[in-house]
C-alpha cells in the first residue's frame, strides 16, 4: 500500500512536472536586437489548474467520509508494516530549496541572481507558512498518531513542494531534470510523513497544492514586491546591433535606449 502511495504522488508530482516542460522547451532567441522576456513573472490560468485540485482533495477530505475511511485504511495499512520511524523528512523538506543556491555555488547559474532570489524564495515561505498556519488553527484536524489537532495541512510537505517549484522555476530553462529531481525529493518528504504517521494522505496532497502554488504567487508578484517594498525599478532597456550600408561605406551601427 505504502509503495502505491508513493506511486502517486510521484505521479502527480510528474503531472505537474509535465505540464510546463513545454515552456522549459521553448525555442530560445539569443540576440542582441531582441531583448528577452521573463515568463515566470507572467500569471498563467492554467497553472493553477493542479495545485487548485491538490488543495481541493485535501479540504473536501476533511468533511468526506469516503476519503477519511481511505485515510484511516492507508493509516493501518502503513502501521502495520512499520518497524521503526526514519525522520528524513526533516531535513529533505529544505533539499530542493537549498539546492537553487548549491548549484549557484558550482557555478550552475539559475535564472535570478542571489538578491532577487531570496526575495522570490522568501516571499513564497511566507504566503506559504501564512495559509499552512491559518488552516491549521481553522480546521483543527487530529494528527494520525493522535499527538494533536494540527495535522491540516503538512507544512513539511507544503515546505518541500515551495521549493521544488523555486527549483523548477528557477532552472527549467538549464535542464528540466534539475526540476524534476526537486519533486521527487518533495514527494518522498510527504510520503514520509504519512509513513511516521505524522500526517493523512489528504494533509500532504493539499500540503504539496499550497507550496506549489505559494511558490507561483510569488513569482508572478516579484515585479510588484521589488519595487514597492525593495524599492527597485526595474530597467527598461532594448539594444540594438545591425550592419549598414549607405552606398559609400560599410559598418556596423549600435543603438541602446533607457
Amino acid at each position: 500500500m505504502f509503495k502505491t502511495i508513493l506511486f502517486s504522488l510521484l505521479s502527480i508530482a510528474t503531472l505537474h512536472a509535465q505540464n510546463q516542460i513545454e515552456s522549459a522547451q521553448e525555442k530560445k532567441i539569443d540576440t542582441d536586437t531582441i531583448p528577452k522576456i521573463d515568463s515566470t513573472h507572467k500569471f498563467k490560468f492554467k497553472q493553477l489548474i493542479i495545485p487548485s485540485v491538490l488543495i481541493g482533495y485535501g479540504v473536501i477530505g476533511i468533511e468526506s467520509d469516503q476519503l477519511k475511511l481511505f485515510n484511516t485504511e492507508i493509516k493501518e495499512e502503513v502501521n502495520e508494516n512499520i518497524d521503526e520511524k526514519i525522520t528524513i523528512d526533516d531535513f529533505s523538506q529544505y533539499a530542493p530549496a537549498l539546492s537553487v543556491y548549491g548549484l549557484n555555488a558550482f557555478g550552475i547559474k539559475g535564472k535570478h541572481n542571489l538578491k532577487d532570489r531570496t526575495i522570490i524564495l522568501g516571499t513564497s515561505y511566507l504566503l506559504m507558512s501564512a495559509s499552512v498556519l491559518s488552516l491549521k488553527s481553522i480546521t483543527k484536524v487530529e494528527r494520525p498518531d493522535g499527538s494533536a489537532f494540527n495535522s491540516f495541512p503538512s507544512g513539511h510537505t507544503a515546505t518541500a513542494f515551495a521549493g521544488a517549484e523555486f527549483l523548477w522555476q528557477e532552472y527549467k530553462d538549464v535542464s528540466i531534470w534539475y526540476g524534476i529531481s526537486g519533486y521527487i525529493v518533495a514527494t518522498g518528504t510527504g510520503a514520509f510523513r504519512i509513513y511516521n504517521d505524522k500526517h493523512w494522505l489528504t494533509d500532504v496532497v493539499a500540503g504539496a497544492g499550497i507550496g506549489i502554488l505559494s511558490t507561483k504567487v510569488a513569482y508572478w508578484i516579484n515585479p510588484w514586491v521589488q519595487e514597492k517594498i525593495f524599492k527597485t525599478k526595474e530597467k527598461n532597456s532594448v539594444s540594438a546591433i545591425a550592419p549598414f550600408y549607405n552606398g559609400k561605406q560599410l559598418g556596423i551601427g549600435f543603438m541602446k535606449t533607457f
